[in-house]
């Protein structure tokens, strides 16, 4: 009994000394102790034990004004990593992502029209069959999912997909049949905001409201007092489905639309004439535009996104908002525009110090976030996951 005590208090400590590696930019041993609480002995032997599992590399200590010996860094191996997978109306995109974040390489597959599940799960197969030949060096032990819709917490099942036409679909069960590998899932928005808050313009901040723009649509996330929050299944953050009040009527594109059938992806492709595009394409093309009728659709879109926010705001009172995808090019193409009628639209006191920023992550934040889905067993159990 006591040998056992001893194991799970060990592999315990492995899972918080990798964690910390994972998320902590090769902090160094000695920040390890100091964050840890343990001993610079304990420390040392959990280093090298996850080293041995080539899940973590040291590296030469930074100079730093402490007195003593500077203290080697601990950084992530690059002989681990997971694959991710983001399936949309208009392409399925699939990564191969590192621990810390790093994205080794991402591939794009167009589609010309939303694929059915058992099509969507056919080209995944494709996918990670060319991620693997790619990269024959590395364990690829895992997927993650990003997905467009609700997705329940508890096993991945996809309750309804609007924009794929997918409901109650085991997506995660037909990907994980097909590719062999154990597959995680959930809510693009969800990881997206996720992926921010661990390792992009949210590191750091205990109130925060992500919302993402993408082919299907908006969607949402929010951390809260430093956690992530879900709701009761997992299908928390579903800023789309709102439908924003308008000060002007001539705002309004559709009647008695949501917030995504208003502020839409698609409405801008069509107004800068492309059928398609990723996402720094479509960023270009928005900023670079002189085409007045352009102008006009992402002004309107901005009224209507900062109503939107500006109720997210009241409600969640955050200190950081992140816009993703699309989203994140309505803020940038007049960022002062955006935050003037968010402010317009709040209680005061809500919107003090409230900062708005696209996500740091860019077009690889799903993937980072559908990786942690893939990384989380790992994180949990180094040793046993590994050793089994």
């Amino acid at each position: 009994m006591a040998t056992d005590r001893v194991d799970s208090v060990r592999r315990r400590n492995l899972s918080v000394i990798l964690e910390l590696v994972h998320r902590g930019q090769s902090p160094s041993r000695a920040d390890l102790t100091a964050f840890t609480g343990l001993n610079r002995s304990t420390v040392g032997a959990l280093v090298a034990e996850l080293a041995a599992l080539n899940l973590v590399v040291e590296t030469e200590p930074t100079a730093t004004s402490r007195a003593g010996r500077p203290s080697p860094r601990v950084g992530p191996a690059e002989g681990f990593a997971v694959i991710a997978i983001n399936p949309e109306v208009d392409a399925i995109t699939a990564g191969v992502v590192g621990l810390g974040a790093r994205v080794v390489q991402r591939i794009r597959r167009d589609v010309s029209a939303p694929p059915s599940p058992d099509d969507a799960a056919a080209i995944i197969v494709d996918l990670v069959r060319q991620l693997r030949d790619s990269h024959p060096s590395l364990r690829l032990d895992a997927i993650g999912l990003a997905i467009p819709g609700l997705v329940r917490a508890a096993d991945g099942h996809v309750r309804w997909a609007p924009h794929l036409g997918w409901r109650e679909v085991p997506f995660t069960r037909i990907v994980q049949d097909a590719v062999g590998l154990p597959t995680f899932a959930d809510n693009d928005a969800t990881v997206g905001a996720h992926a921010e808050w661990l390792f992009g313009a949210g590191r750091g901040v205990a109130e925060l409201i992500y919302l993402n723009g993408g082919a299907s649509g908006i969607g949402g996330g929010a951390v809260v007092r430093g956690q992530p929050l879900g709701g009761a299944h997992g299908y928390a953050g579903e800023f789309g489905q709102n439908r924003p009040g308008l000060d002007d009527a001539r705002d309004r594109a559709t009647p008695h639309g949501t917030l995504e059938d208003e502020v839409s992806r698609a409405r801008l492709l069509a107004v800068l004439g492309l059928e398609s595009a990723d996402e720094p394409t479509l960023r270009e093309a928005l900023l670079a535009t002189t085409d007045p009728a352009a102008h006009d659709e992402v002004g309107r879109q901005q009224r209507i996104l900062a109503v939107a926010l500006a109720n997210a705001i009241n409600v969640f009172n955050p200190e950081l908002v992140v816009l993703g995808g699309f989203l994140a090019s309505v803020l940038e193409w007049d960022a002062d525009a955006l935050e003037r009628a968010i402010q317009s639209s709040t209680v005061p006191a809500a919107w003090e110090g409230v900062t708005i920023l696209p996500a740091a992550l860019g077009e690889n934040r799903l993937l980072i976030g559908a990786a942690e889905l893939a990384f989380a067993p790992l994180l949990r159990d180094p040793g046993r996951i590994l050793t089994s």
